[in-house]
């Protein structure tokens, strides 16, 4: 099968899914078509994603519609593993959820149909090859997941999805807004075509400088509130304090970076046309506000999903750095980050299934005390928690060495210094909530049997660590290979 044919095959598979949802009864039926079809869908994606990583640093295809290049093959497999691991563990989710907005006889099977159209929708992404598609895809990916952050129709669910639905939005219509002004500044043939990475870039060094800047600070601006940056951060916490755990996992570990991605394809495109200050200040301005903004957050007692929605605004914006850095150690550095933030995100947030059954005042509180009432739930907990913290030898350390090196080597060394004291206070935070959530005293509770979800997380909690591991080693080939040179060029 030729790339497009696969592309096609591996995004008709979830939206196939989707479709045929309401046709079976709700329980063990949607479960298995889920399973199955996730399995096949994330199997093309890894097939594609290895196929670009291993064109670096040329492209593996391109069509009419979409492009397959390193950058694009990192992200794909990136939503390709978190979403399969994401419907893995629905089933013990949904096994205690109870009643929805949905209904309770029929939740299951809404639950699927918009899980699997979020995730086709997150697939396609990194595979746009057109700015203004790339736009409407993102906007495909809220209505999807607004309706699953809304799950579980409590009242602050729905305020959540609400939140993140206005929020999100707004910021859209400012990138429009910029893709708009970009469309109107750019010259070549009519129609969408024009908005094109490669038509982009070709056209970069005519571009008009003050018009091109204006765009490209709209579109970025407009882009950080669905990123997650700071301070248009807001709907993050609440909205992954109340998603189900699966999709609070994909939000955190696969949109937030992937979304990342299309204001990294713009700033390279558009790179010959705006220079380099112009663009390391909007990017470092980001990172660095954010690591600032999530640090306090990071020092509260918070509960479980909201302490690790804060993490993500904080890795959000050590990526920021590392792209406006934009040294080849320091894209190394943001590859790395981007794998290992993903799978320690996608376990701490999975390890809230077990861990409100076990402990319900987690949803509203710190948790404490987790090694005594649950060890797998407990490992979870650690692998995470330890890994975001970037403690060696956890991806995230060796990540961040490398970008805050990469911006030592850019000639920022005060913005490498105060970004390292940054790190190093979010690091006592989460270190801090570690040994609180798992050996703290807690008031007394009701003895709770262990729920057969901890048992998959334990297992999960295994296979994260020797993936973390596994990156970590994979690490130190990164700096000088064909990839990062493809990564830094991925725009032409």
């Amino acid at each position: 099968m030729t790339e497009q044919a696969l592309a096609i095959a591996m995004l008709a598979i979830p939206l196939v899914a989707a479709a045929l949802m309401p046709a079976l009864p709700s329980g063990r039926a949607t479960d298995r078509l889920n399973l199955a079809s996730a399995a096949a869908t994330a199997a093309l994606a890894l097939v594609l994603a290895v196929e670009a990583i291993a064109a670096a640093p040329g492209v593996a295809a391109r069509g009419d519609w979409f492009v397959l290049d390193p950058a694009g093959g990192i992200f794909l497999a990136l939503a390709g593993l978190i979403g399969l691991a994401s419907a893995a563990v629905s089933p013990a989710y949904l096994r205690h959820a109870g009643r929805s907005w949905f209904g309770e006889r029929r939740s299951h099977v809404w639950y699927y149909a918009a899980f699997n159209l979020f995730w086709a929708a997150l697939l396609a992404l990194p595979l746009a090859d057109n700015l203004a598609v790339a736009w409407l895809l993102i906007e495909a990916t809220t209505a999807a997941s607004a309706l699953l952050v809304a799950f579980s129709g409590n009242r602050s669910a729905l305020e959540a999805g609400w939140k993140y639905v206005v929020l999100t939005t707004l910021g859209l219509a400012v990138a429009l807004l910029g893709i708009v002004v970009l469309y109107a500044s750019a010259g070549g043939p009519r129609g969408l075509s024009r908005l094109d990475w490669q038509a982009l870039a070709a056209a970069a060094s005519g571009l008009p400088a003050e018009a091109t800047l204006t765009a490209f600070v709209l579109i970025v601006v407009g882009l950080a509130g669905k990123i997650g940056w700071a301070p248009v951060h807001n709907w993050l916490p609440d909205a992954h304090s109340e998603a189900p755990p699966p999709i609070s996992a994909m939000l955190s570990a696969a949109l937030l970076p992937t979304v990342l991605l299309v204001a990294w394809r713009t700033e390279l495109a558009l790179g010959p046309a705006l220079g380099e200050a112009p663009v390391r200040q909007l990017f470092v301005g980001f990172g660095l506000l954010s690591l600032a903004v999530s640090v306090p957050f990071l020092w509260r007692p918070l509960p479980w999903k909201r302490l690790l929605a804060y993490s993500s605004l904080e890795h959000m914006g050590i990526l920021a750095l590392g792209i406006g850095f934009g040294t080849p150690l320091a894209i190394a550095g943001v590859v790395v980050h981007v794998f290992g933030h993903g799978i320690a995100k996608a376990l701490g947030f999975y390890t809230a299934i077990p861990l409100l059954r076990q402990l319900p005042a987690s949803a509203r509180k710190a948790p404490r005390g987790v090694a005594r009432a649950s060890r797998p739930t407990a490992a979870a907990m650690g692998v995470s928690l330890l890994a975001l913290a970037a403690l060696p030898p956890s991806p995230l350390f060796v990540s961040e060495a490398m970008i805050l090196l990469g911006g030592m080597e850019a000639g920022l060394l005060a913005v490498a210094a105060l970004a390292t004291v940054l790190l190093a206070l979010g690091f006592l935070g989460l270190a801090h909530a570690l040994v609180e959530g798992l050996l703290g005293r807690r008031g007394r509770v009701g003895s709770r049997p262990t729920p057969r979800s901890a048992r998959l997380v334990g297992a999960l909690a295994a296979a994260a660590a020797a993936a973390l591991v596994a990156v970590s080693l994979a690490a130190y080939a990164l700096p000088g290979s064909d990839l990062v040179e493809a990564l830094l060029r991925s725009g032409s």
